[in-house]
């Protein structure tokens, strides 16, 4: 005979689970296409992944065989002179590298002291999905990579980099190395005895610059919100009691969209303005033919073919890594996103084994 007990709980179990269940709401027919073209998408972005990471194995592949059939076919005493002449051409590239590395912390380091101030706003975090902080990420990639290529990189600062976003940042190879202000203090606080020099960059605001004065301090809105948020950084600088100006844009260019645009892509025209002190150069470096109008976009060419999108960013993975017959070497041309990655070896573990020229690569790949 069945215990009352037991069957009154587990009636009393049933009955909540269907509570439950009916308490979660279900999903309307546009969210769940959403959801599945999202799902879609994930797919067919793994299996591009996947293919392209099997080419480049077999790219690597044919590299090295026709490496080996040429040394094979070559006498001991050719084989040897090849085999030095690789090895050379190795040190002077690796010397070479290491040289460019120096340059460039120099340049970061002088631009610490003495160059433009920009702040990357990231207290917007409690504001945005975990995909959009994951974009906004990227774009913080692409503002360092470009900063430290630049012949004359800004002094840069993130602010309010705290919870999921910071975790994102620290999950980025080489971040702690960056040279770069971070704070978890919101700007606000960081630079309160600056306060009158600092200026917000929003499309929203009345005053327009015409030149960036090395004494202000210029803020860009670490926001990636899809426009769900209007005036959010206007009413934020109004709110602080703090000035508030916008770029010259339609003085320059006519967008074929909204003037709102990603993080690197305000950065770098800032960048591309303290090299050429020339706004609409700046523009049309920076911003992609996509959002240009139509007429403008003809006019301009191919003026700005190579201009990278954050929405194109992909992670940074080490199958992304070009690699070179003797290592993992970065190759000069990559995409933007490669080009923030170094590579240190050191030239004594270079060693000569049988017939193939291999190395010891006792080095680490970061972004600096």
């Amino acid at each position: 005979m069945a215990d009352p007990d037991e069957e009154s709980r587990t009636a009393a179990s049933t009955v909540g689970s269907d509570t439950v269940q009916n308490s979660t709401p279900a999903l309307t027919k546009t969210a769940q296409k959403k959801l599945l073209k999202q799902e879609r998408l994930a797919a067919r972005k793994a299996e591009k992944k996947a293919a392209e990471k099997q080419r480049k194995a077999e790219h690597k592949e044919q590299r090295r065989r026709e490496w080996d059939e040429k040394l094979e076919a070559l006498s001991p005493e050719e084989k040897a002179k090849v085999i030095d002449s690789k090895n050379e051409a190795r040190r002077e590239r690796i010397k070479r590298e290491k040289e460019e590395h120096r340059m460039k912390i120099e340049r970061l380091k002088k631009a610490a002291e003495v160059g433009q101030k920009v702040v990357l706003d990231l207290d917007f975090g409690h504001l945005m999905t975990a995909s959009e902080i994951q974009s906004l990420s990227q774009q913080i990639m692409y503002c360092y990579a470009a900063n430290s290529r630049s012949a004359n990189p800004t002094h840069l600062w993130l602010t309010g980099c705290t919870g999921e976003m910071e975790a994102r940042l620290q999950n980025v190879p080489g971040f702690n190395n960056w040279i770069i202000e971070k704070e978890n203090r919101p700007y606000i606080e960081a630079l309160k005895d600056h306060k009158e020099n600092l200026i917000y960059l929003t499309a929203d605001a009345e005053d327009v610059i015409e030149e960036l004065d090395l004494k202000s301090i210029y803020i860009i809105g670490g926001l990636v919100d899809r426009n769900r948020y209007k005036r959010i950084t206007m009413d934020k600088a109004n709110e602080q009691g703090i000035k508030a100006a916008k770029l010259p844009i339609g003085k320059y260019l006519k967008m074929s969209s909204s003037q709102v645009l990603t993080v690197n892509q305000v950065f770098e025209i800032m960048l591309n303005f303290i090299e050429s002190r020339d706004w609409k150069s700046a523009f049309f470096k920076a911003i992609p033919q996509r959002k240009r109008d139509d007429a403008e976009a003809e006019i301009l060419g191919e003026e700005n073919n190579g201009t990278a999108d954050a929405a194109d960013v992909v992670a940074l993975t080490e199958e992304d890594k070009k690699e070179d017959l003797e290592g993992d070497v970065v190759e000069e041309g990559c995409a933007c996103k490669k080009q923030c990655i170094r590579e240190t070896e050191d030239v004594e573990d270079i060693e000569t084994t049988g017939n193939n020229v291999s190395a010891t690569d006792n080095g680490n790949k970061e972004l600096l």
